[in-house]
């Protein structure tokens, strides 16, 4: 499990400087050796999960496809937005499925990066986004357009 942490925080480290000199990749093992040490008994709870590969490759498919496309669109929803003052703000509640905490946080964080929407409640089952466009005050129709998809792979990931 710490190998685990340490290797994925390590990548995280290096995709994110943007660099790969020696200085970046020092700092990142060394980064990411405290990181594991630290994170690793917490993050990684049953180490059966870690033998599986098709869930780093989620993760992977997951990670990329949320920081080009999903991302992208977003932003363009939201530029659009701004440019034609198209906006109905309002807090929605979304039913939430995913019950293991990595999971729940991987849909909460993704709901609150992506511009428009910020989780700002949890409640047993449910989140409370604050949406910059509500077109349906059904927590079902709502959960369509903001979070099924981030659900659908964190479960894959997670759980």
């Amino acid at each position: 499990k710490y190998l685990a942490t340490g290797t994925v925080a390590f990548i995280i480290y290096i995709v994110f400087s943007g660099t790969i000199t020696p200085y970046d990749l020092l700092t990142g093992a060394v980064v990411s050796t405290i990181c594991s040490a630290l994170l690793a008994p917490y993050i990684v709870r049953n180490e059966a999960k870690l033998r599986q590969p098709a869930r780093l490759a989620y993760l992977a498919y997951y990670f990329l496809k949320y920081i080009t496309i999903t991302e992208f669109k977003a932003h363009m929803d939201v530029v659009k937005r701004i440019f034609t003052m198209d906006l109905k703000p309002g807090i929605v509640r979304i039913p939430l499925n995913c019950k293991g905490d990595m999971a729940r946080l991987l849909v909460a964080s993704s709901i609150t990066n992506t511009p428009g929407t910020v989780v700002v409640d949890e409640s047993d089952d449910y989140f409370y986004v604050n949406w910059i466009y509500v077109s349906s005050v059904s927590p079902v129709e709502a959960k369509k357009s903001i979070s099924e998809e981030f659900e659908k792979y964190a479960v894959k990931i997670f759980e």
